[in-house]
């Protein structure tokens, strides 16, 4: 088995992606703009051949040069998991010959507005929403969806450039905020919890399945620095107030058309029990949910997926053992981390608990905490019982404080 694998370096957790393709038996043969002399030895020793290219964004440049590559050799399968070189690949498997999604059915994924149309042709509930591409635009579209409202790219990742508007004036600043984003969604605001649904599919069958809470919802976190965001995967995924969103992600999966790998989801559940789908990318979670999915189920998910997308099988015992939290921390000051407050106490109590601590040493530089939701660090804990779970992320979130000068 033959792979093209784009960008095998970053994000970092590639680097487990294209260990689990080796360990799978496929050779690997890495694309992307990091010299290969700069590759992590990590990352170089599962590599079978590399092709360095000076811009991995450039999409044509990188078509010609890897078709001159592979030219006359066989190749069987071209994957990414990088959100921004999904449709790249698409097109390579296209140019190729190679088995594997479709570019139409990829831009499903990764363009908000087809995604959205394509899942209420399917009858399935989706936020009211309109692409625009300039301020006039945007106005005509708040009008109509109404206030509270989302702003969001057409084609982003996670909550970059995301925002909530609530009136008139809010939405002038927050289009002077996106003038760099060349085209928007205006979406209605969907009051509810909010959760995510991820799978290991094989020909558009889950395989695999996870449900995860944010706590609090991303928008909030994101726009609120003292807050220490928790996500928590769930144990149980049978309870009856998640049972309609596992079938709304079902329906979602059909109706893009998905076909074999990961799909990261979220959706919301309103008060009165109505779910709504939120957006969904054929590529896994970040800020270490699959390293949470591992936990929860005692599996190796880089490796499973690997076998998905190379063998269309996947060896998972499916109990579900853990809910699994992970609690970032956010450093009170800016500069470099002076000390850690709470951290031994936490540990002395729930540290059999504990499964990964992360947190920057005193002396690093604190992160931008607007631009990684990793931000200063996490820690990482399972318990067999939500509540106890949730107990214990809370003690980290409130307990444990960096401090930055």
């Amino acid at each position: 088995m033959r792979v093209i694998f784009l960008c095998p370096q970053y994000p970092p957790e590639m680097a487990h992606y294209v260990r689990g393709l080796a360990e799978v038996g496929a050779k690997v043969y890495g694309v992307g703009d990091t010299p290969k002399a700069a590759l992590p030895p990590h990352v170089r020793r599962y590599l079978h051949g590399y092709l360095h290219v000076p811009r991995i964004l450039d999409e044509d440049a990188v078509l010609a040069a890897v078709r001159s590559w592979v030219a006359g050799a066989r190749i069987d399968r071209v994957e990414a998991l990088w959100e921004p070189v999904v449709l790249l690949a698409a097109r390579l498997r296209e140019a190729l010959g190679v088995h594997g999604m479709s570019v139409d059915t990829v831009r499903g994924f990764r363009d908000k507005e087809i995604m959205k149309q394509r899942i209420r042709a399917a009858g399935l509930r989706v936020p009211h929403s309109f692409r625009v591409s300039s301020a006039s635009e945007a106005w005509e579209a708040a009008e109509t969806v109404g206030y509270p409202l989302i702003v969001k790219p057409i084609a982003g990742a996670g909550s970059a450039d995301t925002y909530r508007v609530d009136d008139s004036r809010e939405l002038e600043r927050v289009l002077d905020l996106t003038r760099h984003v060349p085209e928007v969604s205006v979406e209605e605001f969907v009051e509810g919890d909010e959760y995510t649904y991820d799978t290991v599919c094989v020909r558009g069958e889950p395989r695999y399945e996870n449900v995860a809470q944010y706590l609090p919802r991303p928008l909030i976190a994101r726009t609120n620095e003292w807050i220490s965001p928790v996500i928590c995967t769930v144990r149980d995924l049978s309870q009856p107030h998640l049972r309609d969103g596992i079938e709304l992600g079902r329906g979602v999966l059909k109706a893009l058309g998905m076909g074999t790998g990961f799909t990261h989801m979220e959706w919301y559940r309103k008060s009165n029990g109505e779910v709504v789908f939120g957006e969904i990318g054929c590529r896994p979670g970040g800020a270490h949910l699959i390293d949470q999915m591992n936990f929860t189920s005692d599996v190796d998910l880089f490796r499973e997926w690997a076998r998905a997308v190379c063998w269309e099988d996947v060896q998972i015992n499916h109990s579900r053992r853990y809910n699994t939290a992970i609690i970032f921390k956010r450093a009170l000051g800016q500069g470099r981390i002076t000390r850690i407050e709470g951290l031994h106490p936490f540990l002395r109590t729930y540290g059999r608990h504990v499964v990964w601590e992360n947190l920057l040493k005193p002396g690093q530089h604190r992160r931008d905490w607007l631009r990684t939701l990793v931000s200063d660090g996490f820690v990482m804990v399972r318990h067999p019982e939500w509540s106890s779970a949730l107990e214990i992320a809370d003690a980290a979130a409130r307990g444990v404080t960096l401090y930055a000068e």
